[in-house]
């Protein structure tokens, strides 16, 4: 698992402003096309306790994560395995899609995430 720093909540706060500032092409493209739209609301790159979440939605507690393909490799899974527990000790579901899913298949990336608000 790779070595967290051990970060302030302010510390945090400012990752996740640089993260929502220098998304990736599939967070921008579900973002913009799609999870800015819905209702309830959804807010990106959002800090949860020491973890930053992709998109939040606060009234469903859900978490949808696009992962790339080092989120695949052994350390990078035990730390998203770890964020996923966390978020699931609060009472948030964490969604997760492949930076593929979002590319190849978008409209049942948003299909499968309406669905899952919408229950």
């Amino acid at each position: 698992m790779p070595k967290k720093p051990i970060l302030s909540y302010k510390n945090i706060r400012q990752n996740a402003r640089y993260l929502r500032k220098n998304m990736t092409k599939e967070e921008k493209h579900l973002w913009y096309d799609f999870l800015s739209t819905i209702k309830p609301r959804f807010q990106k790159q959002r800090a949860i306790g020491e973890y930053i979440a992709d998109f939040y939605c606060h009234q469903k507690k859900i978490v949808i994560e696009i992962d790339g393909s080092q989120h695949y490799e052994d350390e990078f899974a035990a730390y998203d395995k770890a964020r996923s527990e966390y978020f699931k000790t609060l009472g948030i579901r964490t969604i997760r899609f492949s930076n593929r899913e979002v590319n190849q298949n978008f409209r049942a990336v948003c299909e499968c995430i309406y669905n899952e608000v919408n229950k």
